[in-house]
């Protein structure tokens, strides 16, 4: 079963690899003239386009650019004419750094306030959390962003509002703007998934196999962390694996918003410059990266579920 569900993981990037590329191609416009310019002669923009490769047949780009995936080469930028592996590189350290953080404390605190929850149905613990998390899903990225930039950078210049050094930055000089966006991303990740632990709580509270457990005289917390808890956090691995490939490529208005030199403003970047090899690798490591997420719900899926278990070693 792990082997079919890596099998599917390769299949669903190449597939993506391929959509990729061709939607790319169906883009309207002329890359060379854009490259260019509208007032370059249509000799110049003819030399441009056998230069960057564009009078080949698109099969035949195809497989060049598929090949260049597989041995780490990612293709020249239009715009810089230097390679976009060392950028895109860059540009998802930076992303990490708010991605990570993000997702560990997102997932902490909205299992935790999912748990109580869950425990507390219809209680006033529920009614704040499930309060808390309407309010999160309630306002968009954007405005919690402008909200926290007003509080925090403004009214009480605590934290910078903006990254003032640009996609070269270090880790330490880009450091203290990456609290305010990594607030402004677990208020917003939270709230989806605390709904969701909320839910499985009440469900597994409810279940046949917790009430045995609690009727054999076992303790409610040993019950509610090794029975009621695992069977929770199931529904919701599907939900984390979505919210680690809206974290690595999705965060664009939120870096918008901050000027934030992450993976998202490169992409944005780049359609803007219609720099082709730079949006095709920015969606090929986007798709790459939720495929592994996916792969690891379902192995997750499979530890958490003693039914998947069985099912594993039967086959075996």
């Amino acid at each position: 079963m792990i082997l079919t569900r890596l099998g599917t993981a390769v299949l669903t990037v190449l597939l993506a690899a391929t959509l990729v590329f061709l939607a790319v191609q169906l883009l309207p416009g002329d890359v060379a003239q854009q490259v260019l310019g509208q007032d370059a002669t249509p000799e110049a923009v003819e030399a441009m386009r056998t230069e960057l490769g564009l009078d080949r047949p698109v099969l035949t780009r195809y497989g060049d650019w598929l090949l260049g995936l597989f041995t780490g080469d990612f293709g020249n930028s239009l715009v810089t004419r230097e390679p976009v592996g060392p950028a895109l590189g860059l540009r998802l350290r930076n992303t990490l750094m708010i991605a990570v953080p993000t997702f560990v404390l997102g997932v902490a605190l909205a299992v935790y306030l999912g748990l109580v929850a869950g425990l507390n149905r219809d209680k006033a613990p529920d009614r704040v959390a499930s309060g808390l998390a309407l309010v999160g899903m309630s306002i968009p990225e954007f405005v919690t962003a402008t909200l926290g930039v007003l509080l925090l950078a403004v009214t009480f210049p605590i934290l910078p509002a903006v990254v003032i050094d640009g996609d070269q930055a270090t880790m330490g000089e880009l450091f203290p703007a990456t609290i305010l966006p990594i607030i402004v991303l677990t208020i917003s990740m939270t709230a989806y998934i605390l709904r969701m632990t909320r839910t499985g709580v009440i469900d597994a509270m409810a279940s046949e196999f917790v009430t045995t457990a609690m009727l054999k005289g076992v303790r409610r917390r040993d019950v509610v962390i090794r029975h009621a808890l695992p069977t929770a956090i199931l529904p919701t691995l599907n939900v984390l694996a979505i919210n680690v490939a809206w974290l690595i490529g999705g965060v664009v208005v939120v870096e918008a918003v901050f000027n934030y030199p992450g993976l998202g403003s490169y992409m944005i970047e780049a359609v803007h410059n219609r720099d082709l090899p730079v949006i095709q690798s920015v969606a090929i490591v986007t798709a790459i990266i939720y495929s592994l997420a996916n792969l690891a719900a379902d192995l997750g899926a499979m530890l958490l579920d003693p039914r998947q278990r069985t099912r594993q070693e039967a086959a075996a």
